[in-house]
Formats: C-alpha cells, sequence, structure tokens
C-alpha cells in the first residue's frame, strides 16, 4: 500500500484514532498555522504540550510525529510530492476554516479522506423529519443521536509502519500562556484525569451545577483538541447505568447538537441565528471592561470572570450567568463576550462556545429566547454558602454564608470596609435582583 499523510487537525491522540488504521506507510503529520497562533495564548500553550506528548506515544509506536509551519494545504501538498504519494486523510471538521482546508486539499489534486473523529456521531449522520439539514431543538436531535448507530471505536495500533527519510522537524517553543492555573494539554494526561472522572460520574447528575463542590469532568479541553475521544466516552458513559452518566451523556450529545448547527450555519460566530433579535445592543466600552475584569459589583459575575482568567476555563453554570449578565442585563452584544471566551478558554471551540453564547443571548437556539437569568436567584441555587465567590474573589472572604452574594445589603460600616465596587446599572431591566 503506498504511503498516506495523516494529517492531524483536532485529534491529538493514539486511542480510538481512525487517521491510524488501515495499514502500513503512514506519516503522521502536524502544520502549525501561525495565523492562529495569536488567538488563545492558553490555546496555544495546550496544543504545543499535546504535539509533545502525542509525539512522544508516536514514537513508543515506532513512528514520528512530522511538524511543519506555514498554510497547512501548502504544507501537506510539499509534503506529499516529497512523499511521491497523493493520499491525505484528515478528521471531518464544520468551521469555516476546516471546511476551506478540505476543499483546498482537494484543489491541490490530492486524494482526500474524510474520517470521524471529532464529535460522536458527524454532522449529517441524524436529520431532522419533512427535509431539513440540522436540528434547530435539541430535544428532537437528542432522541435521534441516542438511537443512531455509532461507529465501532478503532484500535490502538501497537506499531505504525512509517517511511523512512522524513524530517520530523522541531517541536515549537512552549509559549507561557496567560492563566496561571491552566491545566497540562495532552492525551496522556487527559486520560489520567478521565480514569479519576470515572470513578465520581454517578454524581455528575446531582452535583454539576454545584459551583462550590466542582464535580465536573473537566475534560472539555482535551474533547476540543481531541486528546481524548468523545466516541470513547459516550461509550463508557452509555455502558454506566447511573443517573449521573446519563447526564454527562446528554452533555456530550450537546457538544455534537453545536456541531450539527455550525456545519448548517458556518456563520455561527458573527452572525445571529435569529436576525430579529439580534438588535438594539448597546456599546459601552466601560461596563464590557468592568464585565471582562470581574469587577461588576455582582459577587457571582466576578467570580466565574475571575475563574476563567485564572484557570483558562470557567465552569458552565457560571458561562451561562456571565454571559447572560452581558447581554440580557447590561444590553451589551453578545460577540465582545465570545470573543473574550475565546481569548481565555482553553476549551473555546466555535461550535460550543458560539453556539452557547447565542443561546444564552436569545439569537440561537434557546427555544425560550427571553428568558433571564437572575445572577442572585442563580446564586442562591447554585452557590448557597458563597463558597465559590469567596474562592474567587478574596474582597469578600470575610463574608460569611449567603450574604456575600449581595454585598450592598451589608449594614454601612460593613461595605465601608469592603474594596469592592456597587453593582452595574442593567440597561435591560429594572434591575429586579437588586431588590429581591
Amino acid at each position: 500500500m503506498a504511503a498516506r499523510i495523516a494529517l492531524f487537525t483536532r485529534d491529538l491522540r493514539i486511542h480510538d484514532n481512525p487517521l491510524l488504521s488501515g495499514g502500513d506507510g503512514i506519516v503522521p503529520l502536524f502544520v502549525l498555522d501561525p495565523r492562529l497562533g495569536g488567538l488563545s495564548a492558553n490555546r496555544q500553550r495546550f496544543l504545543h504540550q499535546s504535539l509533545a506528548d502525542l509525539r512522544s506515544n508516536l514514537r513508543e509506536k515506532g513512528a514520528d510525529l512530522v511538524i511543519r509551519e506555514g498554510d497547512p494545504v501548502a504544507e501537506t501538498a510539499r509534503l506529499a510530492r516529497e512523499m511521491d504519494t497523493s493520499s491525505v486523510v484528515l478528521a471531518g471538521d464544520v468551521t469555516d476554516y476546516a471546511q476551506r482546508r478540505e476543499q483546498r486539499l482537494r484543489d491541490e489534486r490530492l486524494d482526500v479522506e474524510i474520517v470521524s473523529s471529532v464529535t460522536v456521531l458527524p454532522p449529517g449522520a441524524v436529520r431532522p423529519g419533512g427535509g431539513g439539514n440540522s436540528y434547530r431543538v435539541f430535544t428532537p436531535y437528542f432522541k435521534s443521536w441516542e438511537k443512531a448507530a455509532w461507529r465501532e471505536p478503532s484500535a490502538t495500533p501497537r506499531k505504525i509502519a512509517m517511511p523512512s527519510g522524513i524530517a520530523p522537524g522541531r517541536l515549537p517553543k512552549l509559549p507561557a500562556g496567560e492563566s496561571p492555573d491552566a491545566i497540562p494539554g495532552g492525551e496522556t494526561e487527559g486520560r489520567r484525569r478521565l480514569r479519576s472522572w470515572s470513578q465520581q460520574i454517578s454524581r455528575y447528575g446531582d452535583d454539576h451545577d454545584d459551583l462550590a463542590a466542582d464535580n465536573t469532568s473537566r475534560l472539555s479541553a482535551y474533547l476540543r483538541f481531541g486528546c481524548l475521544s468523545p466516541l470513547e466516552l459516550a461509550l463508557a458513559a452509555r455502558a454506566d447505568d447511573s443517573p449521573g452518566a446519563a447526564a454527562y451523556l446528554r452533555q456530550l450529545a450537546w457538544r455534537d447538537f453545536y456541531y450539527q448547527v455550525t456545519a448548517a450555519f458556518p456563520k455561527i460566530s458573527t452572525q445571529a441565528m435569529r436576525p430579529n433579535a439580534d438588535q438594539d445592543w448597546r456599546t459601552d466600552e466601560d461596563a464590557l471592561k468592568h464585565w471582562q475584569d470581574g469587577l461588576t459589583g455582582v459577587p457571582i459575575v466576578d467570580a466565574g470572570m475571575r475563574q476563567l482568567r485564572a484557570e483558562g476555563w470557567m465552569h458552565n453554570r457560571a458561562r451561562l450567568i456571565t454571559a447572560a449578565f452581558l447581554t440580557k442585563h447590561l444590553g451589551i452584544d453578545w460577540r465582545p463576550g465570545l470573543q473574550w471566551f475565546f481569548r481565555w478558554l482553553i476549551d473555546g471551540d466555535v461550535p460550543n462556545n458560539s453556539g452557547n453564547w447565542q443561546w444564552t443571548a436569545g439569537t440561537g437556539n434557546d427555544t425560550r429566547p427571553y428568558r433571564r437569568f437572575n445572577p442572585i436567584r442563580q446564586a442562591q441555587r447554585f452557590d448557597p454558602e458563597g463558597v465559590y465567590v469567596r474562592r474567587y474573589v478574596p474582597e469578600l472572604k470575610e463574608i460569611a454564608g449567603g450574604a456575600v452574594h449581595q454585598p450592598w445589603r451589608l449594614s454601612e460600616p460593613a461595605r465601608r470596609g469592603l474594596d469592592y465596587p456597587g453593582p452595574l446599572e442593567s440597561h435591560r431591566d429594572e434591575a429586579v435582583w437588586l431588590r429581591d
């Protein structure tokens, strides 16, 4: 069999990776695109750690990871000419960037094979009745997703026969990142965390919204870069009969849901899915900066925004609260918020980050687009003793219990001792949550 290039993109693993199936003569390739290098220092660091781990794992199998830098299509075509092959295999993806890359590879007269490894089900595998290309509502999608036939996991190769004489290239220098408490990248670390998480999954249904308990998998970044297989996680969750595993399986389905949404609506990061709801946004750079810095004066919002900066990650409940505060209470366009998340989130990808922002802003797939998230009620429900807030907002660490969520209600002497701002004025309602 002629040698082929396995072009790694967002599948940086050797377990359940269809790129590594199909016999001998595989040349694993990753191309560092300098156009993407400045988008997020946190994701760049995680990526480079993941590449180093992938190279180590491939070397244990007798192969190597070829590293090139430049335009991914041009570098892939150049390597194909060097190898005298036209065969390229890569994972299917849904973003504008990925679709253009695939088409340009074909324009180079390469024989491109697309495999499914980024999601449990590839977009288009299930479709709504009536001839639609994608589901716009999650529940019917989930019902079809559960019943669909999933592919069989790919076996992990014992050995990989890679042609000789190909210079592997150097690993990129590890960037510093911006978040001091960010998790490390790589399949090895991801699988270690997965083993630990599997012991806790039964509690996920009860605890995943508990901000203080922090009983979520924290595997999202490893899924985003493909250090872990979403299919592998879904199969394990489906085999577990606990309510927690069922709740986690539903979250994996949400991930797939937004991929099929993005495949049908590739402008999801810049254009509203419901244009009639994408009006009346106001511009307030000062309020936006306070929100970015975690200085809105609403503790549950500030805790989430500070967790984002410290860890390059934010609890999903806090993501909903902070996004709703920016759009529904401050009345600020969802796109600056989306871009701020993209800068910091290690797990930030187009389908899920953009899909969730549009859902929260009321411009996307939410069937109740005008819903409000009262931040104080959310805090009292999901952080009743204020443990999460005090963890990330040290200015309030001396305020005991749930009183930490409304410092403006403290006595005058207690407020004078706080180095913490009052709450930003709301521009989308009458700030009922201030009076509740």
